[in-house]
Parts: structure tokens; sequence; C-alpha cells
């Protein structure tokens, strides 16, 4: 299936995402031919059991779509939408067809049927149809509920640094399209833990292009009379660069494959602090690489090093994630080291938030 999945997107994203096609959706147009290609060839459903609309994928299977959504910068919602219908799917909710967004950072209360809160940092908010989050429903477990964006009785839009929609939405009383309780052997911080599986291998993806166009700029472009890419100097740069993205694509799709079961949450933290450190270290060398060219607004760099500084440090930055690595190996202590990091795929994480760093 894999193989299937990554030749299958691979062709779709190239005949469609274009450089031309990317930069004329820079102004927030939404790209609704490629959403409609990415929705009849199935990719949004990948992850939902097949009984319940999907193909029943397993993450090592779904690494590959979600790394060429980075390489292609893909500005839809396809990462979020597989989230989104894989944790419908492990409630016993029906996969959703449509645009598909989630909220890892939402403070949502069911009452009596009807929800109420606020749903913060939903990735393309303003365009999707419904979005998935995770409430209090007042008993011992929280619950997964399905809400209609049109329900919201506000949204405030916001963008991140790569100008992505990450909207807050306001619910009122809305009634959940569907709801039940979060499924044994998940957290509640589920959605945090798979935002920032999915993002490390976006960034993985946007590596791989970054590399691409920056040792190809470097072997046509000419100073001195030979290309600078002959120079020891950019040599040493584009080296450093190949090792942070061939590192990340190693720890992102470790993450994947060992989730397929059950989300790893030492191997996605891991993979989180390493691709976002490749992240910061590949945008600077291929500006440094690329020079004054690499800053204006028709040259592509942009749509990968913006999406990069985005992506690093959303569901979690390095520092989170580090600490929260960090303390578990505190507390397993010296005796412990051993068999955390040779059994850790069943250990959770404590659950920390950006405030707590």
């Amino acid at each position: 299936m894999r193989e299937l999945f990554e030749s299958s997107i691979e062709r779709l994203l190239g005949d469609v995402a274009t450089t031309e096609y990317l930069l004329g959706c820079e102004s927030g147009v939404w790209p609704t031919r490629l959403w409609e290609a990415l929705e009849e060839s199935g990719f949004t459903l990948a992850g939902a059991p097949e009984a319940l609309g999907g193909a029943e994928a397993g993450w090592s299977d779904l690494y590959v779509i979600a790394r060429a959504a980075g390489r292609f910068a893909v500005p839809a919602p396809l990462c979020e939408a597989l989230l989104g219908n894989w944790l419908l799917g492990k409630a016993g909710i029906e996969a959703q067809s449509g645009v598909l967004s989630f909220s890892a950072d939402a403070n949502l209360t069911l009452r009596d049927g009807r929800v109420y809160g606020t749903a913060r940092a939903v990735p393309w908010g303003r365009h999707a149809q419904s979005l998935v989050a995770i409430a209090d429903g007042g008993t011992e477990w929280a619950r997964v509920v399905l809400l209609s964006r049109a329900s919201a009785t506000a949204v405030a839009e916001r963008l991140n640094v790569a100008g992505e929609p990450r909207d807050y939405l306001e619910f009122a009383g809305a009634t959940p399209l569907g709801s039940a309780e979060l499924p044994v052997g998940l957290s509640s911080d589920v959605l945090q833990l798979g935002g920032a599986l999915l993002r490390s291998a976006q960034i993985a993806g946007a590596l791989r292009s970054l590399m691409d166009m920056t040792s190809g700029y470097a072997r046509d472009r000419n100073q001195f009379g030979k290309p600078i890419g002959a120079f020891q100097a950019i040599q040493q740069q584009l080296a450093v660069f190949a090792e942070h993205a061939a590192a990340a694509n190693i720890a992102a799709e470790a993450a994947f494959v060992e989730s397929d079961t059950a989300l790893a949450a030492f191997t996605i933290a891991v993979a989180k602090v390493s691709t976002a450190e490749a992240a910061s270290v590949g945008a600077g060398i291929a500006h440094a690489v690329h020079g004054a060219i690499g800053f204006t607004q028709e040259y592509s760099l942009h749509l990968f090093t913006r999406r990069l500084w985005a992506w690093r440090s959303e569901f979690g930055s390095a520092t989170l994630w580090s600490r929260r690595l960090g303390e578990q190996v505190c507390q397993a202590g010296g005796d412990g080291l051993w068999p955390l990091l040779t059994r850790h795929a069943s250990q959770p994480l404590t659950c920390l938030t950006e405030t707590s760093v």
C-alpha cells in the first residue's frame, strides 16, 4: 500500500501543485482544483477504518503522504484530514469527506449535548467544513467531538509565519456532528502528539525539496568563472545540510513506523526535536547559498523556508519536546535508561504546554 500511495501522491502533486499554482495561492485563495484532486484520490480518508469509509492504512504507509505534503508545500489541510479521520475512526465515528481540520489546543466543554468554548489555532479553520477536537465531557474520560465550522459563533482569522491560516473558532452551544469517549489508550493530548508526528514528516519533505533546490542553484550559479558549488565553503555547507535532511527523514519515518499500533510518544518527541533543528539549519544554509534572490517573492525558495520556520514550532517546539524527553529520562534513572530506549513505544510522555517551559 505504501508504494501505491507514494507513486500516486507524488504524481498527483507533481501535476497540480506546481510553483506557479502555489504562488497563486499565496494571497489566501483556496486551492479548489488541488483539494478536489486529493479528495477524488481518497487520500484524506486513508487512515480511517474501512468499515467507516476509509482505507485503514497504518501510519507507516501514511508517512509518504505526509512527507509529500511537505515536499510540495501543499496549501491545504491534507495532513490534518489524515489525523482527524484517523481519530474519528478510533472513536467509532464515520470518516468525513470535505475539508476536515482539527484543533490540538482547544478549551471545549460538552454539556447537555452541546459544545462551549474555543478551538485555537485551527489549520485552515476558515475553509474547514468540520473539525475534530477533544472536549471535557464532565466525566472521567474526555470526549472526541466532531464540530461543524458553520456552528461556530465567531471566527478570528490568524496566519502563521508561512501565511497559512491558523484560526480561532468560538462555540456557544454548538450541537456536535458526532461525539464519543476518547478511546482507551489515547491521552487527551493525542492531537498535539499526532500533529507533531505529521509536522515532522512535512519538515522532512520540505527539506528534501529545499536541498534539491539549493544544490541545483549551487551547480548552476557561476562566480569567478566556475559554479559556486565548486568552492569548498559552499560544499561544506551543503554537506551539513544533507546530513540534517537525512537525519530528519530517518527520525520522522521511525516515528511513523513505530506508531502503527499506537502513537509512539517517545519517538515522536525525538522526531520533532530532530526535524525542528534540521529546519533551522537547512533554511539558514539555503538562504546563505542563494543570497539575495532567495528573498524575492517571485522565487519559490520562501515557499519552503517560511513553512519550515512555522512548522518547527507548531504542536510543540523543540524546547517543549526536549523537556518532555528529559523529564522521562530523569524519571527512569540510570537503571531504567536502557529499558526506556529499547521499550519506549509504549511509554507515555508527561503532558506539558509551551507556557510551562
